[in-house]
């Protein structure tokens, strides 16, 4: 059945978006034919929570309907937890890997629904690029993603208190999950910088890649690391 959503949107757009996923060289390794024997949404963990299937996306292509595309390209794409357990694919698609595919072309392009989907997440973006780890313990807060669910408050009341019972010292902190040498804080600097990963913050969010850049550029020119 034919999408009813985003009318408004040419099909000569739709092509465009559509062409882009395809002409990425992973697109052929990711894709070669759908069984429809549902493995992949039996091992997704999002698909148990959300209007999710990543057989749908997978068929869509496979079927290169563009209007379905488009309209996954908006709202579905965002639901993936980016696990890969949809791996497991008899046929060695990769749901997930078309899924990153996707987004890159949403992010390219900024679609809006790209920045409504990522807004919560700049704050973790600015972790991360600040401090070369993961998520730190003390973005655990109750108004920060409402599901992580309602113990979040509790642990984050006594936070100091669970980090301090873990054995390592190097984990007694809550603000870094761990301590990363200044020297390869530099190095991940630069990575990002030459890989245009920097520029792609610029889609989501201008305000939070500006402060990276000045981070960044600041680092990197007190370190003598050259970045053409």
């Amino acid at each position: 059945m034919p999408s009813n959503l985003y009318k408004e949107v040419a099909l000569e757009e739709k092509q465009r978006l559509f062409d882009e996923v395809k002409a990425d060289p992973r697109f052929e390794t990711y894709l070669y034919g759908c069984y429809e024997c549902g493995i992949c949404v039996a091992a997704c963990p999002s698909a148990r929570f959300y209007d999710f299937s990543p057989r749908k996306i997978t068929q869509t292509l496979a079927r290169e309907d563009v209007e379905l595309f488009y309209e996954q390209l908006n709202d579905d794409i965002w639901n993936c937890s980016q696990c890969f357990s949809c791996n497991r694919c008899p046929r060695q698609n990769s749901p997930g890997g078309l899924i990153t595919v996707m987004r890159e072309v949403a992010v390219n392009n900024g679609l809006r629904s790209m920045k409504e989907a990522l807004a919560g997440y700049t704050r973790i973006i600015y972790k991360i690029m600040t401090t070369g780890t993961q998520v730190s313990p003390d973005m655990l807060q109750e108004d920060a993603f409402p599901d992580w669910g309602p113990q979040v408050k509790k642990v984050s009341e006594n936070l100091d208190v669970w980090r301090r019972a873990l054995p390592p010292e190097t984990l007694h902190t809550t603000g870094l999950s761990w301590q990363v040498e200044e020297r390869t804080m530099h190095e991940l600097y630069a990575i990002w910088k030459m890989t245009g990963t920097l520029d792609m913050i610029s889609l989501v969010d201008e305000g939070l890649h500006d402060i990276m850049e000045e981070i960044m550029d600041d680092a990197l020119e007190e370190s003598g690391l050259q970045v053409d």
